[in-house]
């Protein structure tokens, strides 16, 4: 028998009232097998039907992949994706502090830099007909962290950039607040809008950064779910 550690976010994590589990499984099993026995363990994850994610030990893998015991397991809901990092690529943060814009911009300000194209996602106060009065960010960290650097890095290897630096927030961040931001240099502007337009879209696609939205009379995870859990038989 092989022994996992399991890791469940956002929605998984509430559906299951738990963040972490350890249980054992037979030699080959897949992480899809796993999968479907927690589904079988706890039926309110079943709603996510086959768009969950699947990764060990912090990186990607398809439903057929065998872990190997001790191996950490997490199942990614949809998000709102090793080697030595390039030199163009500077600090990738999360953290609960406010961003300082500011502060990533001369992070990527560079001689050579002819233009800096810079990102910020703020809170809105309305969304699809709700006032929203706040929102939370979740994040599987060391995960998250290494898949901005490696976005960064394809943004890199994609245009002629000079430097590129990304800033999440995790925690509750208030109306009006800065929940992302990327900063991106490069010889040209056509290059740093390019890349930093890629970077945000590519973060919002594939890292393990999960959204909930507390509005006026209730709150929902943005990218994850119906509001309601499927109802248990």
């Amino acid at each position: 028998m092989n022994r996992f550690t399991i890791k469940l976010f956002a929605t998984l994590r509430e559906r299951a009232h738990t963040a972490e589990l350890t249980r054992e499984f037979p030699d080959g099993t897949t992480v899809g097998d796993i999968w479907r026995r927690l589904v079988g363990e706890f039926p309110a994850l079943g709603g996510h039907h086959n768009s969950v994610g699947f990764a060990v030990n912090q990186e990607y893998v398809d439903g057929s992949f065998k872990p190997r015991t001790g191996d950490e397991i997490a199942f990614i809901p949809p998000v709102s994706g090793g080697a030595d990092t390039p030199a163009y690529v500077g600090k990738i943060t999360i953290g609960r502090n406010p961003i300082d814009l500011a502060a990533l911009e001369r992070e990527v300000a560079d001689p050579a830099a002819g233009a800096i194209v810079s990102f910020t996602g703020t809170t809105r106060r309305d969304n699809a007909g709700r006032v929203v009065i706040r929102l939370e960010y979740e994040a599987y960290e060391p995960m998250a962290l290494s898949e901005m650097r490696k976005l960064a890095a394809e943004a890199g290897a994609r245009w002629k950039i000079v430097r590129i630096a990304i800033a999440h927030r995790i925690g509750v961040v208030e109306i009006g607040e800065t929940s992302v931001a990327i900063a991106v240099s490069a010889a040209h502007r056509a290059e740093a809008f390019e890349a930093c337009r890629f970077a945000i879209d590519r973060l919002k696609a594939i890292v393990p950064i999960w959204k909930k939205e507390h509005f006026e009379g209730g709150e929902v995870w943005i990218g994850c779910q119906t509001s309601h859990p499927p109802a248990l038989e």
